[in-house]
């Protein structure tokens, strides 16, 4: 996968044009999300999945705002948060959780380095909130990396989330340009830590391409990856939100993503999703069970 050295912008090819299908399902959510003043990284990333995972009821919910303390260059979400996060959050939450009857509820936030803990405790009050009002329910939570405080992590891990998912989201040599407030190695001891902590809680991390990576690269970030115990992966197009953010590369086909997938999968991750609109949290509860059943031969906890 080289680099692609053009500067002119690339024309989007014919695999990533998609219908953006609205019906009832897709109404629901809106309805209720706006009901219970929530947030979802569906929509403030504006991931391209939105519409499909609207429509079969299902969304990935943001908490601690809607505003991230950093910029990185990708990424669409805005920031400077301007408010401290709604303690009744948590709550509104389970409660959203348990109207539409969720199998598995997916967790995420804007990264908040502003707060003492990185907001972990809010994550902590989710998934016990969604346990309470749904006990069946499966959570996932997709965290920052909380600027390397351990202590905060263990208050994640200690509240029981049923996988622990933290993108590395590029490789190493990318990160001064990609994500220039975080850092490479400090995600991967995240997820070595959490593995530590808590051994038998599936542990998930994601990259995106098209930001000029090479091959080498990305079997050099799955190799650090499975090193520190990271069980399933998912790999997907890097889409640029605007002129402001950093350029695409290269398209990365369906048909090379697909390679990338069986590659992945020998090089010994549990579960692998890989394509051109897969995303940190797409057809996750699909995902966990196929790379449970790696694990254990079984999709029962």
């Amino acid at each position: 996968m080289s680099p692609c050295t053009s500067s002119n912008k690339l024309e989007k090819p014919k695999w990533l044009r998609r219908s953006l299908p609205k019906g009832p399902g897709y109404e629901n959510i809106r309805n209720l999300l706006k009901k219970h003043n929530l947030t979802t990284v569906c929509r403030e990333a504006e991931c391209p999945n939105q519409f499909e995972c609207y429509g079969k009821g299902t969304a990935t919910f943001m908490i601690l705002g809607d505003r991230c303390t950093r910029n990185c260059r990708f990424c669409a979400v805005e920031h400077q948060p301007q408010s401290l996060p709604d303690p009744a959050e948590a709550e509104r939450v389970a409660e959203a959780v348990a109207i539409l009857g969720l199998r598995y509820a997916v967790v995420t936030s804007v990264t908040r380095d502003d707060l003492t803990d990185g907001g972990a405790s809010f994550f902590a009050d989710t998934i016990q909130a969604i346990r309470k009002s749904s006990p069946k329910t499966l959570v996932e939570v997709l965290i920052p990396d909380l600027q390397g405080n351990w202590q905060a992590l263990g208050t994640i891990l200690d509240a029981g989330p049923d996988v622990l998912n933290h993108n590395i989201e590029t490789v190493a040599s990318l990160y001064p340009e990609v994500r220039p407030r975080a850092e490479y190695v400090r995600s991967l001891e995240l997820l070595r830590r959490a593995k530590e902590m808590s051994a038998n809680v599936p542990s998930k991390s994601g990259i995106m391409l098209g930001f000029g990576e090479t091959h080498t690269e990305i079997e050099t970030t799955w190799r650090d990856l499975l090193a520190v115990g990271c069980n399933i992966l998912t790999m997907g197009q890097y889409l640029q939100p605007s002129e402001n953010h950093l350029q695409i590369k290269r398209f990365v086909s369906p048909e090379e993503f697909s390679d990338l997938e069986d590659k992945a999968l020998s090089f010994g991750f549990a579960g692998v999703a890989s394509g051109p609109f897969v995303r940190s949290s797409y057809q996750a509860e699909k995902l966990y069970r196929n790379a449970l059943k790696r694990m254990h031969g079984s999709d029962s906890l």
